[in-house]
């Protein structure tokens, strides 16, 4: 066996689960045929020829201790103030428990007993509640009383998914229950049992049924309801876990020896800051997009594109080259071969300090093809997703939407889905510096187990950028009850500004009030010569038909339509840019007080 492929990263693996699903050979096209397993120890090979892999630093994962694990999970969530009564976000953490689902919240429980224990155990003094007291009876109407009356409809909506029939079921993606209630109630027997982790791994034409409050993806909220969002994401994940009966060990923080700048073994924070100063708004490294480019420019139909190495000495020579010549603009790219180009961007991968998926989560990742059916596999993917930094997260999405577009000329360059996966897989799952010793039998799980996750990424890449419904739902209510707090704080130390401030506005409503009545909504332009503009409101009036009207209107021969970006703003939510297919009509019944304005938007 490769020497190199014992450097990999099995501390994040489950060996003994990965070991009991047999590789089969399958002809279909969906599925890891013989052939495109060579293709991935190849590449192993192929990085072991280059030299880069030998002469890193051995790096060793430590598993975080017991109860630290738990104590970092709740501070993670927010609720950091149900093991430290000094923490400063108890009221924040009080509006966050009551959004919970029972899945959700039993999670939280879970962890909160756990360091409880932890902490007796080692006989330390703390101040951790019991987990009756955090969700105890008399405080259920915050925490949980909203809950009960949703889970017959859990029960219900998930039941009417599975009863809709045949293929047409199995391929909607819900988006308005929580995954892990979804879960659980598959777990429970309300449906027909299917092959748990099928053989020939097929991908479903999976699908998100049409939501008329519009589709909500990363970038369309505001930075702080976005906080709020990864907390509720780092919840149910682990809820969907919980329920699945799968653990999922998180890995401590490295610390690691990080070059201060450079192109390749620098981190992504690292490289966007030397990347904004010189273009400001940078979301992935200029040397991606350059090299992306480049590959592209070069011609995608070529055969064997990412599949066919560079000259490795060459390839070196160029990584030395660009690292002295790129950012000043000197570097000869008409020069550079495609399949150099290729060999750099995954030397580029590889090199980063840290894992592009995370030390935090790689694991998580991982275990995503313990669960039982493709459609849990694909929902834990869109919460990892969520949760991953958004410099990892801008970068993955340039990096997979890449890999589509050399899919998508495959009947000329050869590189189905199944080819770009295990060419990619060792880029992305070898992690720099990482070492352990594995087996041939877990050498060729590992295998077949990171090269089927990089096959989930690219094929539904479209619906793992989704915020889910529920989640947003969740923030909605975590706003509420922040508002209703806030109001409260007010009530005596501020009443005569507040009487004051509601009398200022009582024109103002009573006017949106008497438009919205008569038929009509208000939508503000300040950022455009059309500052405002009243949009007769129908039951088919859609955030589209809304920006057709302002341009209609508006004067300005240089606003175009792809720039602008209908938003919904206050009442329950901060700031939202809108689907152009949201229904106005159903959005003001979610968010009756909300206000509607248009602004420009960055690409």
């Amino acid at each position: 066996a490769l020497k190199i492929v014992r450097k990999m990263v099995m501390a994040f693996l489950d060996i003994d689960y990965l070991c009991k699903t047999p590789y089969q050979r399958c002809s279909s096209q969906d599925s890891l045929d013989e052939q495109a397993m060579v293709d991935y120890f190849k590449e192993v090979e192929i990085i072991q020829r280059s030299g880069d892999a030998e002469t890193q630093e051995e790096v060793q994962l430590k598993v975080a201790d017991e109860g630290e694990q738990e104590e970092a999970w709740l501070m993670e969530a927010g609720l950091a103030t149900l093991f430290d009564e000094s923490a400063s976000d108890g009221e924040d953490s009080i509006a966050l428990l009551s959004t919970l689902t029972r899945t959700q919240a039993a999670a939280v429980e879970r962890r909160v007993e756990t360091l409880k224990q932890t902490l007796r155990k080692r006989n330390k003094p703390y101040s951790v509640p019991d987990v009756r007291e955090i969700f105890k009876p008399a405080s259920q109407s915050k925490v949980r009383a909203h809950i009960r009356p949703r889970i017959s409809a859990v029960s219900s909506c998930v039941n009417e998914d599975m009863q809709v029939g045949g293929a047409d079921a199995e391929t909607d993606i819900n988006l308005e229950v929580s995954f892990s209630e979804q879960a659980l109630t598959y777990k429970e027997g309300l449906k027909v049992t299917q092959p748990q982790n099928e053989a020939d791994d097929r991908l479903p034409d999976f699908r998100v049924s049409q939501d008329k409050t519009g589709q909500t993806r990363v970038g369309d909220l505001s930075a702080e309801d976005m906080k709020k969002v990864r907390r509720l994401v780092l919840i149910e994940m682990s809820a969907l876990f919980d329920t699945c009966g799968i653990e999922v060990k998180a890995h401590k923080a490295l610390k690691v020896k990080v070059r201060e700048s450079g192109l390749f073994g620098v981190s992504l924070s690292t490289l966007l800051e030397q990347d904004q100063r010189r273009i400001p708004g940078t979301k992935v490294p200029l040397i991606l997009q350059h090299l992306m480019s480049h590959i592209e420019e070069q011609g995608l139909d070529t055969e064997g594109v990412l599949r066919i190495p560079g000259a490795a000495t060459r390839v070196k020579a160029v990584c030395h080259e660009l690292e002295h010549k790129f950012y000043e603009g000197v570097f000869p790219w008409q020069s550079l071969k495609q399949h150099d180009a290729a060999s750099l961007l995954k030397l580029f991968i590889r090199e980063l300090p840290y894992p592009l998926l995370t030390v935090e989560y790689f694991s998580a990742f991982i275990s995503v093809l313990k669960l039982p059916t493709k459609k849990q596999q694909l929902q834990a993917l869109n919460l990892l997703v969520l949760l991953l930094p958004e410099p990892n997260r801008d970068t993955l999405k340039a990096l997979l939407e890449f890999f589509q577009r050399v899919t998508d000329h495959k009947d000329r360059n050869k590189m189905t889905l199944n080819n770009v996966a295990v060419v990619m897989a060792p880029n992305i799952f070898m992690c720099k510096g990482f070492r352990s010793k594995i087996s041939e039998q877990q050498e060729f799980a590992m295998a077949t187990g990171t090269a089927n996750i990089v096959r989930l990424l690219v094929r539904y890449q479209n619906l793992l950028w989704t915020i889910p419904k529920f989640v947003l739902n969740q923030v909605r209510k975590h706003n509420m009850e922040n508002q209703r707090k806030m109001h409260r704080d007010r009530a005596v130390k501020k009443l005569l500004k507040k009487m004051a401030y509601d009398r200022e506005r009582a024109s103002d409503k009573q006017e949106k009030n008497t438009e919205a009545e008569g038929g009509f909504i208000r939508v503000q332009a300040p950022q455009f010569s059309k500052v405002s503009m009243a949009v007769q409101l129908t039951e088919d009036l859609k955030a589209s038909d809304v920006l057709t009207h302002f341009l209609s209107q508006e004067r300005s021969p240089s606003v175009k339509r792809e720039d602008l970006c209908l938003y919904e703003m206050g009442g329950n939510i901060k700031e939202r840019c809108l689907d152009e297919e949201t229904y106005i009509t159903a959005l003001l019944e979610l968010n009756p007080s909300a206000e509607w304005v248009i602004k420009s938007v960055q690409h």
